[in-house]
């Protein structure tokens, strides 16, 4: 397996990490699908013929393609290919739809849409809306079109002239106001993550890493990395069932990225669910909080499993904080659970008071800034977003409180975004509230998370309303008009909100009864 050199200054690219397998394990097993499987050479050449096509259709430097299905190794093979000829890839949350579907196409400028058969109706009903959009591919099924394009092209090398610090991949994260901002991530980036994060996670030789997260988030795509950097066989699943991970892993998967929904699902099925994951090796969970009674549970369920906590958000690449397998069973510091880890190489973090920005000591809770190798070039056309959100020193404003102790260990203790993590997707409240004001008996709403031990947290909605309405009116209108994650899963009716004297609505007044005996406010 390679090492792990140094992260900053690499010039390691994402097709340079396949190519260097070819050469050194060509007929190794690179990456599986179902019953499909290819080795490092299959691949590379694959890869090379994906960059033909997109060339052949019109996908030049700077030009975005995008990535519209389910998991599927066409969305691995279009991601790598454009970013070795300069063009950028925009992995499409598959659960979204009409308004926000069209946002994301138009904003990111997509020339070139690749769509599973089962999204394609998706796509014919807002067509019309997407000027800059030149062509539509079906991937997969009996209408597959991109085999048969594939076999045509010609294959294409890198391009010499690409840099690894223009943007390559492009991810939309949920707009604290209005539609979805697109977060732009470099290959230098997305390497610096990979190599950063590596040592809590070893592979060795006969592991297998088990991609089921969803491509479209960060903890999907740049998770997926860890093993084709490594070598290892890359096990891709279509979707996180019970069944398709059961079967990986019984094939010889070792290391896997699940958010804690997932586990939660195993060990409620008992012996049956434990045994079922009792091969892997590392457990890396993440992008939602794991409550505390829970990953006692599966510690105790995975005596052997080695337990991997990462932290971070879309913007930095993913993780920037690791809690390492050792110290998930360090019987002399227990409250290391509820812990966040120490900041991993390549990042530097910083507790600062919100309002002033001024660093604060040990134990203080406050903003977490973050300085990193690893951090977005910014919001997609959003300049002003941008500004707001990466200081002129270059740090990273995260959004979420917490503090540091003189360890260096990191806590989250709180937001001070107006966003919910549900089952690892980010809601924003007021996104959702200006769906419900549009409801008609409806004068006023909030948006609150409240905790899950499932989800980790749910979207709560409180609201004011005229004359008689259900609360499942209220949740059925927004599913015509949002991704059915950031619909409220429960309502209640208030006959007014708390607000401060600027109108503002008091949330922290809303959270706290259900909050309260909470050892965390996330």
């Amino acid at each position: 397996m390679p090492s792990a050199e140094a992260a900053t200054g690499t010039t390691e690219t994402l097709v340079g990490m396949v190519e260097r397998h070819v050469q050194n394990r060509p007929d190794d097993v690179a990456i599986r699908f179902g019953e499909q499987q290819w080795s490092w050479s299959q691949w590379a050449q694959r890869i090379q013929r994906t960059a033909g096509a997109l060339q052949a259709a019109g996908v030049g430097r700077g030009d975005c393609v995008a990535f519209l299905d389910k998991n599927h190794p066409a969305c691995l093979e279009t991601f790598v290919a454009a970013s070795s000829i300069g063009a950028v890839a925009t992995i499409v949350n598959w659960r979204i739809l009409g308004d926000e579907l069209a946002h994301v196409l138009n904003d990111s400028g997509a020339r070139l849409l690749l769509v599973g058969p089962e999204l394609q109706p998706a796509v014919e009903g807002i067509r019309s809306r997407l000027p800059g959009l030149q062509r539509v591919v079906v991937v997969g099924g009996d209408q597959d079109e991109w085999e048969s394009l594939l076999e045509a092209a010609a294959p294409v090398g890198t391009d010499p002239d690409v840099s690894d610090n223009e943007a390559a991949l492009t991810i939309y994260s949920s707009g604290t106001t209005g539609r979805p901002k697109g977060v732009q991530l470099t290959q230098r980036a997305l390497v610096n993550h990979i190599v950063n994060l590596a040592s809590p996670m070893p592979f060795a030789d006969g592991d297998a890493n088990l991609v089921a997260m969803p491509l479209f988030h960060v903890g999907g795509i740049a998770y997926a990395f860890f093993g084709i950097r490594a070598g290892a066989p890359t096990f891709l699943t279509r979707e996180p069932d019970a069944a398709t991970l059961i079967s990986a892993v019984k094939a010889g998967a070792t290391h896997a990225f699940f958010v804690p929904p997932i586990i939660a699902r195993f060990l409620d099925a008992g012996e049956a669910g434990t045994s079922a994951l009792a091969g892997l090796r590392y457990l890396v969970y993440g992008a939602a909080p794991m409550p505390l009674p829970l990953l006692q549970q599966a510690l105790a369920a995975w005596p052997e499993m080695n337990f991997v906590q990462v932290y971070g958000q879309t913007e930095l690449c993913g993780g920037i904080a690791t809690l390492s397998a050792e110290d998930h069973r360090d019987s002399r510091r227990p409250q290391l659970l509820v812990s966040a880890g120490k900041a991993a190489p390549g990042n530097e973090v910083r507790i600062v008071d919100p309002e002033s920005g001024d660093k604060l000591p040990a134990d203080e809770a406050g903003e977490i800034w973050v300085r990193s190798d690893q951090r977005m070039i910014g919001y997609l056309n959003r300049p002003e977003a941008t500004a707001e959100t990466i200081t002129a020193e270059d740090w990273v404003r995260t959004g979420d409180i917490g503090r540091v102790d003189a360890e260096g260990y990191l806590y989250i203790e709180d937001r001070l975004k107006d966003m919910i993590i549900t089952g690892g997707e980010n809601v924003y409240g007021p996104e959702v509230e200006s769906v419900l004001i549009e409801h008609p008996a409806v004068t006023d709403a909030a948006i609150i998370g409240i905790p899950d031990d499932h989800w980790g947290e749910s979207v709560k909605a409180i609201v004011v309303a005229t004359g008689q309405i259900e609360a499942r009116d209220i949740i059925d209108f927004c599913r015509e008009h949002l991704a059915s994650y950031k619909c409220p899963r429960t309502v209640d009716f208030a006959a007014e909100l708390p607000r401060n004297a600027s109108g503002k609505i008091l949330k922290n007044q809303l959270r706290e009864p259900y909050w309260k005996d909470r050892g965390r406010r996330v």
